[in-house]
């Protein structure tokens, strides 16, 4: 457990350093930005001093670096400021918005998850068979196609043509559990044939990878089924590259949900992240891009802990 121990404070340091780095590139990718923002936010026809009172309560007249570290004080403690637009706290304004995201990532992993390594698992065992080409050539099709021109095709054929579900994944209160299933298929629907395709070929490949080894062929020769090979012998062995490719996965299904949630008009965080930046609402967007960088971070760091669990050679390192 010491080295198991090491090995995760290490990767959480790495990952806390990657953070601060990122949070770094966030801000002054902002402070970039060509213009005065605050005349930015207020149009041309602001007067001065309205312009002046508004950097004023922007902190904009501070250096920059003093700025930074106050915003990222804030941050650490869960504030991210105000709004700009609305004047609503940062954090309350994304809470519900960032629900969302987690409740449409996880309806996507749970179909996309099972389905991938079950697909995968029975590609790895009909190899070069027709089956195997043709789920080749849609899980090819899949990851070459953009998200929004899925979820496009998905509303032509399901929602327009045959009005089986309803283009937009607008949510009120008052809905059913069964109601919002429903309402969120088609976001979800899209998620599922973005991810499943890259976990379906990452299984197939540990599979195959794993089938060619000694201790397959003997388990074969001894008369062993292929069921009991695959589910006994190879599966297990295979665990730390599936694990790795799932949690890379979900990372996506959280932080690259931004076109599916345009698309759908869902309001999850990725919508509030595209409306923030078009209305120039700099709090808001630094707050979301720093939320989805600490998502895809945190998700990695549990990819390489799964990875150390499931691999001995990992958890006893030389």
């Amino acid at each position: 457990m010491g080295d198991i121990a090491r090995l995760v404070a290490k990767r959480l340091g790495l990952g806390l350093l990657t953070l601060l780095v990122v949070s770094v590139l966030i801000f002054f990718a902002v402070e970039l930005l060509p213009g005065d923002i605050a005349q930015a936010v207020l149009g041309q026809g602001a007067t001065e001093e309205n312009v002046a009172a508004l950097r004023e309560r922007m902190g904009l007249n501070k250096p920059a670096p003093v700025r930074y570290f106050e915003w990222l004080g804030g941050a650490v403690t869960g504030d991210f400021g105000v709004s700009l637009i609305s004047g609503e706290k940062v954090t309350t304004a994304i809470t519900g918005r960032f629900v969302n995201t987690l409740f449409l990532a996880t309806y996507a992993a749970v179909i996309a998850v099972p389905l991938a390594i079950i697909l995968g698992v029975i590609v790895a065992l009909l190899r070069n068979t027709i089956f195997d080409r043709v789920a080749n050539v849609m899980t090819l099709t899949s990851i070459s196609s953009p998200e929004f021109f899925l979820g496009y095709i998905l509303i032509l054929f399901l929602a327009v043509k045959n009005p089986y579900f309803p283009a937009l994944a607008s949510l009120s209160e008052g809905m059913s559990f069964g109601e919002i299933l429903h309402r969120t298929f088609l976001p979800a629907l899209t998620l599922v044939l973005v991810v499943t395709a890259h976990m379906m070929r990452m299984t197939r490949a540990a599979i195959i990878n794993l089938l060619a080894s000694p201790y397959i062929e003997m388990a074969r020769l001894k008369g062993t089924p292929p069921w009991k090979v695959i589910v006994k012998h190879a599966l297990p062995n295979a665990w730390a590259p599936i694990i790795n490719v799932v949690a890379l996965n979900i990372a996506y299904l959280i932080t690259g949900v931004v076109l599916v949630e345009v698309v759908f008009v869902y309001p999850g965080i990725g919508q509030l992240l595209v409306d923030a930046v078009s209305k120039r609402d700099f709090p808001i967007v630094q707050a979301c891009c720093l939320i989805f960088a600490a998502t895809f971070i945190l998700l990695n760091l549990a990819a390489d802990v799964g990875a150390i669990l499931t691999n001995p050679r990992l958890r006893h390192p030389k």
